[in-house]
């Protein structure tokens, strides 16, 4: 059977914050329920071993990477709910959760889908996960997303270009989904794509590349991306 990798990040904070005016262990049983929830979408029998979970460590090699604006700098203000400590230590006492070191459980996911091969579903509701060509299980729209290797680069290309405002990573000024997929209209390799791109960027290739290399899902321990005709 699949692997099921689950964002934890996603569980706790959606555990704790409908859970915000309850009790911790009103949090626990959220948190339960959210993943019982993924699993029963995902496998035919429950099988606890099949799911993976992950979860974001307080480093990340992305806030010494962003010169053009702070990773992530639109949330500093943020209130985060009372319960989310638990939630996350509960992942992981119960779920054996991962933390990650110096990157973000994002990457710990994307890592393992590659080593574990096509017949893995990540599950969460981050669209970043659509760069990883695997089986995508979107946990709030409950619907699968067959991610192909070109799709995958397709997408990843298309955040370069629009950034990802809940990152604070701006990409290109005036530049929408429907610019993006203008831009890239025709283009049917990866190296395409990124000629694609560079003309988008009009020749600011250190822009390109510190938006790409904050973008990118790694795909081994300590990768930063590279162009394709670099790698």
């Amino acid at each position: 059977m699949s692997k099921v990798l689950l964002d934890g990040d996603i569980v706790a904070y959606r555990s704790a914050y409908s859970t915000e005016d309850m009790e911790a262990e009103d949090c626990e049983h959220k948190v339960d329920e959210l993943v019982d929830d993924v699993m029963s979408f995902t496998m035919f029998e429950f099988d606890h071993d099949l799911v993976e979970v992950f979860l974001t460590g307080p480093t990340n090699f992305r806030y010494e990477l962003a010169t053009i604006a702070p990773y992530k700098g639109n949330r500093k203000d943020s209130v985060k709910p009372r319960h989310l400590k638990h939630a996350r230590d509960y992942l992981i006492e119960e779920y054996g959760a991962v933390v990650s070191v110096d990157e973000e459980a994002d990457d710990l996911i994307a890592i393992r889908a590659t080593k574990l091969g096509r017949g893995t579903i990540i599950a969460s509701v981050d669209k970043d996960f659509l760069q990883v060509p695997v089986t995508f299980f979107n946990i709030g729209r409950r619907e699968f997303t067959e991610v192909s290797d070109f799709d995958a680069h397709y997408n990843f290309y298309t955040q370069v270009l629009t950034g990802d405002r809940a990152d604070n990573i701006k990409g290109l000024k005036n530049i929408g989904p429907k610019k993006a997929e203008r831009a890239l209209d025709g283009a049917t390799t990866e190296g395409e794509l990124y000629e694609r791109v560079c003309e988008m960027y009009e020749g600011d290739l250190d822009a390109l590349l510190e938006n790409a290399r904050l973008l990118w899902l790694r795909r081994k321990e300590g990768q930063l991306w590279l162009p394709p005709d670099q790698r």
